[in-house]
């Protein structure tokens, strides 16, 4: 079998990666993560995707490289990860009583063949009182996440409908990169 290298320093993506029930190591692409901000959020997690899985992929050119990268979005707005707590509660505050969208890219390397796609969800949530969010916040989650939340921890609580795939909102959508990864496999 063909070995796996996940291009990410993420530990729910190495989680998730690990349902696919087959081996793989990890390793941390080191890049730098700008873009144009001028192109819509689907073609900014595909670049991104596509930026960290190249610098693997290189140093591995008989393996099959996996690079990935989450964007929250509301109203076309990017929400990146919150750097301080006033950061966080006002991306939550934003978000409250809302609908936005998280958009995953993921760019699968081998062989010289790239190939990169994106995953799109909606997530509705209910509306937060400004103590719910302080209360979130103080639980230190929102500060490695894109958009200031996880939908798998204390966040869940927030969430009142999810369109799409909820492994695309965790980092990693599970069954759409199995059917794509089959053919390398």
């Amino acid at each position: 079998m063909k070995k796996i290298i996940l291009a990410s320093k993420s530990p729910r993506r190495k989680e998730l990666l690990k349902l696919l029930n087959v081996p793989f190591s990890v390793e941390v692409s080191h890049t730098d993560e700008y873009y144009d901000e001028n192109l819509p959020p689907h073609e900014i997690v595909e670049y991104l995707s596509l930026h960290k899985a190249k610098k693997i992929a290189i140093a591995n050119p008989q393996n099959i490289v996996i690079g990935a990268d989450t964007i929250v979005a509301i109203n076309n707005h990017i929400l990146e990860k919150p750097k301080s707590s006033s950061d966080a509660f006002q991306m939550l505050k934003l978000l409250s009583n809302q609908t936005h969208q998280v958009i995953t890219g993921i760019t699968i390397i081998y062989n010289n063949q790239i190939e990169s796609f994106n995953s799109f969800t909606e997530v509705t949530f209910y509306e937060l009182s400004d103590q719910e969010i302080l209360d979130y916040i103080n639980t230190k989650e929102p500060f490695d996440k894109a958009g200031g939340y996880g939908i798998q921890g204390y966040a869940a609580k927030f969430v009142k409908q999810l369109i799409g795939d909820y492994f695309t909102v965790v980092g990693l959508p599970v069954g759409e990169l199995y059917q794509r990864l089959k053919k390398y496999l």
